[in-house]
């Protein structure tokens, strides 16, 4: 074997010898941060290795480092795992490794994408003529959503913002519900949209935004409006109420954004569907593939209904670039990037849409088989309805909380994050990953209930 063969080979062997430790291994990483620099750093040698000696190196040396997120017991923050068609795809993406911006220079991953999208609108019951551009994950999604936003509610009052910037543009104002992703607030100030500029609007015991509040809060507006709605809270689960809530925004002349990081995707399964009744009407949706499909990352989508508005915030012109009609970087930041598309359109090439729906139907099952187990430890408060994938609990005090959230970690049989609501310490069980099973879970609180105990 040549070099390049040696090291893809060595690459395989290690991965598979990762990926099969993921039942026993602990799935909080063993080392730390510093250790890890220590074990990589020092000064950059004088001279070079051999490729399939650095790759079997990168994998001795940073396994005690690693999460073991494609496992089945892994619930923290809310990230998937990796479906093995998706996997075995982006392995081919980065060999192929084609900088997927122009149909013209990379017509085949393109493609992939440009399908991916529209087997995904499809599912997600959006409009089909919708632009999905694919960039890094949720973050990235509602920045590019929410440019396109920018720009069109500026349009509507007279105000080009491509050529005359924001210094004396019409101030825009930014509603956002009380327990919105942090990601909303980044992406308004990537956008020059300051704190100044944000109403945020009261929601109810699981997050969601209160429609009188809402309406009581744009009666109170006027000029340029952008609404901001959540399909999925992160701590509960929860979906705004979008029936309700869009036709307000809509007699304002409102653009709507819903931020669906992971719960756009209940719209695919007939059983969660209704969670998601309404959201169709808005003007744009985020998701992450990373989380509910299951793809590696990086993976999220920016939807907007009209494509001419993600042109308006995107197209770049440039007198050496080839437009084929709608493009990649037409409807994105980016211009050079990979073929982040293709682990999506493979994923939903080997699951269909049963599959995708069955996957959904599962998570949401394991996520009610967890809340029951844990309420059935003495002690464990279960504080949110399980609608969805989220479950969150507490102890009776908050030092006994974070206790309990350092002592899973600890433990290593799985993987949960802490979090507050309401002025409490809590911990978040995200259900995200198609690998987990019944017997996870039941170790899961097994476990946690030894923890309890001690």
């Amino acid at each position: 074997m040549d070099e390049r063969e040696r090291a893809l080979d060595t690459a395989h062997r290690r991965a598979g010898e990762f990926l099969g430790t993921l039942d026993e291994r602990p799935v909080w990483p063993r080392a730390s941060l510093d250790e890890m620099l220590s074990a990589f750093g020092g000064p950059l040698p004088e001279d070079g290795a051999d490729a399939a000696t650095v790759v079997d190196e990168i994998a001795r040396l940073a396994d005690p480092g690693l999460v073991a997120i494609p496992g089945g017991r892994f619930f923290g923050f809310v990230i998937g795992g990796t479906q093995p068609a998706a996997l075995a795809a982006d392995w081919l993406v980065s060999a192929w490794d084609q900088n997927s911006g122009s149909s013209l220079l990379t017509p085949a991953t393109v493609a992939m994408e440009r399908v991916a999208g529209e087997w995904m609108l499809d599912l997600l019951g959006l409009p089909a003529t919708a632009s999905v551009g694919f960039v890094t994950g949720g973050q990235l999604a509602n920045f590019a959503c929410l440019a396109a936003a920018r720009a069109a509610v500026l349009s509507r009052v007279g105000w080009d913002v491509a050529e005359n910037g924001l210094r004396s543009a019409p101030e825009i104002r930014f509603v956002v519900g009380a327990d919105r992703h942090s990601s909303i607030d980044r992406a308004a100030r990537f956008l020059g949209i300051g704190t100044r500029e944000i109403v945020i609007v009261n929601s109810d015991d699981q997050g969601r935004m209160r429609p009188g509040a809402l309406a009581r809060a744009l009666d109170a507006e006027d000029g340029p409006l952008i609404v901001c709605m959540q399909a999925g809270e992160v701590h509960t689960g929860a979906f705004d109420d979008f029936d309700l809530l869009i036709p307000i925004a809509r007699r304002h002349r409102a653009w709507v954004h819903v931020d669906g990081a992971f719960g756009l995707w209940a719209a695919a399964s007939p059983s969660l569907r209704a969670l998601m009744a309404g959201a169709d009407a808005a003007d744009s949706w985020a998701t992450d593939a990373h989380k509910t499909l299951n793809v590696p990352y990086d993976c999220g989508m920016a939807i907007v209904r009209d494509p001419a508005d993600s042109i308006a915030a995107f197209r770049t012109g440039g007198d050496y670039l080839i437009y084929s009609g709608l493009d990649p970087w037409d409807v994105t930041p980016e211009l050079s990037r990979r073929a982040r598309g293709v682990p999506a359109w493979a994923a939903l090439r080997a699951l269909g849409r049963s599959g995708v729906a069955r996957m959904l139907d599962r998570l949401h099952a394991n996520a009610v088989a967890m809340a029951r187990g844990l309420a059935g430890i003495d002690r464990v408060e279960v504080l949110n309805d399980v609608d969805y994938t989220q479950v969150m609990f507490c102890l009776d005090s908050d030092d006994a909380t974070r206790a309990l959230g350092a002592a899973i970690l600890a433990d290593g049989t799985s993987a949960m994050t802490g979090a507050q609501w309401r002025g409490r310490a809590v911990l978040r069980c995200s259900m995200s990953s198609w690998a987990t099973t019944d017997g996870d879970v039941a170790r899961t609180v097994a476990a946690i209930r030894d923890l309890v105990a001690a």
